[in-house]
């Protein structure tokens, strides 16, 4: 199986673009593969329970629906501390499963990656 790597930069601005990432990783994680998924910009703001239960994309589904299932299937779930903070998100607005995390994460998720995607 692949390692794939989802990172999702598109916040609830365009819920439909986010939930395709989401929904692209959940997928990925349900055939098998080894993924992982790193929040950053506008995106953190989607791991917000309001924010994330009204984002609903247009045949993407639920960003909600998409973040829970990936999190029961274990999938790493990173956000950039340099985006959560001025947006007031920190681990207790994150939730379970979900770490901030710095750049190099982002570096280190990307090339140990069979692909990279970017949404």
């Amino acid at each position: 199986m692949a390692r794939l790597f989802v990172q999702v930069v598109t916040g609830p601005e365009n819920p439909t673009r986010a939930a395709l990432g989401l929904l692209i990783a959940r997928t990925a994680a349900d055939e098998g593969h080894d993924v992982s998924v790193f929040f950053a910009g506008d995106a953190v703001s989607l791991v917000r329970a309001e924010t994330a239960e009204a984002a609903q994309g247009i045949g993407t589904g639920s960003v909600a629906e998409h973040l829970a299932a990936l999190r029961e299937a274990g999938v790493p779930i990173h956000l950039s501390g340099l985006s959560s903070k001025p947006r007031g998100i920190d681990a207790s607005v994150a939730g379970d499963g979900v770490q901030l995390s710095p750049p190099k994460v982002v570096v280190e998720l990307a090339t140990a990656a069979d692909t990279v995607l970017v949404y």
